[in-house]
């Protein structure tokens, strides 16, 4: 059906309140063409009052939207679709769902008009009102959705500028936080620094005390050696010229043994040099590991760190009964800070015997419980005989020209998925309070990585062990045939068995 739409021109001079009042856009949704026509003259002369009208019920809504009124006018009677069906589809249309919706109806019929309303009408009018009440409605409805409009206008500039003010906040919030938590995890590096630090500093100390005694015992030693040599052969001299001896010398010589003593003194004093000896590896140890504070990089030897490090928790491996093995390939001298890489196998093999002492702990109270147990079977499914013995593996190799590899195995329970995916998270730990301070595996990542140029990882294995992988470039300016940021890209693995 043909639509039309026009516009009442004005004619009446403007007053003072006209031009206040907000302007009345109408669409009349009516087919009889008569009654735009009467309600249009009854409204052009009327200030601030646009009049549209739509003949095609199926336009209306479309229309709608297109111009977007501030009242409609809407006739219950239409052809093809009924005037209340048409108010609904208004009322569900998000763009026109808010618009004030007047009814004209050619009777005041109460059922019709409580449906009407039932379904949104703002208003209800008889054909034809009075035009005094008709523009009072007009105006009433318009300036009540102009109201609206700006309320919700209102309402969204506030909702986006507390949107706004909400993300502002969150920033700050979030950086203060970072701040804070840097400001935390560098306080704490700090004082595992000084801690470090003090402990270089105090096995420095030790080593240096030790080191005279023991120098001047093993210099001596040399001498004593010798001595006792000379005056073992002065005795059997003195045996083979004298043919007879004195009782008293014959009595003697059984009360101290003598032939036992030519044998055992030599050895004697090669157990007293290999002593010695040991206590000067343990003073070379204590000085490598006293390296801490050390401010520019320098050439050494993995194998010194590893083994001045094992030397400071050797106590440990043998409280807990702690097999160890190394397993020690050719490596070139590193360019790197020792002390730094000191830090870092402590922090990994101290970890290690933490595993594996809580691994032994589970067991023994498995053990004691269980005693009498059907099955006897622990949590991995084995046997008190069939227990693997606790150890520690430490392998080294070269893995290219200019790239080294360190791996620290144990055997204990392995780390569980949910504890795996925070191991290097600063003040994470699985450790009562008091025990530890979540720092060891952060800052070794933060040693290796930013301060080398190297790669720290961890493999895990549930009921089958741990085991962390550093790698650490030979010469800190020199590209070897396989990059740090290569074996970087390589995501961490972590196996868990499944259940059968």
């Amino acid at each position: 059906m043909k639509q039309k739409q026009t516009a009442c021109p004005s004619k009446a001079p403007q007053t003072a309140l006209s031009r206040t009042e907000n302007p009345v856009n109408i669409l009349l949704i009516d087919d009889q063409p008569i009654v735009a026509e009467s309600l249009k003259r009854l409204l052009e002369s009327e200030e601030n009052i646009t009049f549209n009208f739509c003949y095609d019920p199926f336009r209306a809504i479309p229309m709608a939207i297109e111009m977007l009124p501030t009242v409609i006018l809407l006739d219950l009677i239409l052809p093809e679709i009924d005037g209340l069906m048409l108010l609904k589809f208004l009322r569900a249309n998000p763009a026109t769902r808010e618009i004030p919706i007047v009814v004209l109806s050619s009777q005041e019929e109460a059922q019709r008009k409580a449906e009407a309303f039932a379904l949104g009408a703002s208003d209800y009018l008889v054909k034809f009102p009075e035009k005094i009440e008709l523009v009072a409605r007009l105006r009433y409805h318009s300036k009540a959705y102009h109201n609206f409009l700006q309320q919700r206008s209102a309402y969204q500039e506030l909702a986006q500028l507390h949107a706004t003010l909400e993300n502002r906040v969150e920033e700050k919030t979030r950086k203060l936080t970072e701040t804070v938590n840097n400001l935390q995890q560098t306080q704490a590096q700090l004082l595992q620094a000084e801690k470090m630090s003090a402990l270089g500093q105090l096995v420095a100390g030790i080593a240096h005390e030790i080191n005279n005694p023991v120098n001047f015992i093993g210099g001596n030693l040399v001498h004593a050696t010798q001595y006792t040599q000379d005056l073992l052969e002065l005795v059997r001299l003195y045996q083979e010229s004298c043919k007879t001896s004195h009782p008293e010398i014959e009595e003697f010589k059984e009360a101290i043994d003598l032939d036992f003593l030519r044998e055992d003194l030599p050895e004697l004093m090669s157990s007293l040099k290999i002593g010695v000896d040991r206590i000067k590896e343990i003073v070379d140890n204590m000085r490598n590991f006293s390296r801490i504070d050390e401010a520019q990089m320098s050439l050494a030897d993995l194998h010194d760190c590893l083994d001045s490090s094992l030397l400071i928790l050797q106590h440990r491996l043998k409280k807990n009964n702690i097999n160890l093995v190394q397993n020690y390939g050719e490596l070139p001298e590193i360019e790197c800070y020792p002390g730094q890489l000191n830090q870092v196998f402590v922090n990994l093999i101290g970890n290690a015997i933490d595993a594996l002492e809580s691994f032994g702990k589970s067991h023994s109270s498995f053990v004691t419980g269980h005693s009498s147990s059907v099955t006897g079977l622990n949590d991995q499914g084995q046997t008190p005989n069939d227990q693997q013995p606790m150890t520690i593996s430490i392998h080294t190799e070269a893995i290219a020209p200019n790239l080294v590899r360190v791996r620290i195995a144990d055997s204990g329970s392995g780390i569980p998925p949910e504890v795996y995916q925070q191991i290097f998270h600063p003040f994470f730990t699985t450790k009562p309070v008091g025990k530890g301070t979540g720092l060891g595996l952060s800052i070794s990542h933060q040693i290796i990585v930013e301060k080398h140029g190297g790669v720290l990882r961890c493999e895990s294995q549930l009921g089958k062990g741990t085991e962390f992988f550093i790698e650490l470039p030979v010469r800190q300016n020199a590209v070897g045939d396989l990059s740090p940021s290569e074996l970087e890209a390589k995501p961490p693995l972590v196996e868990y068995p499944t259940s059968a």
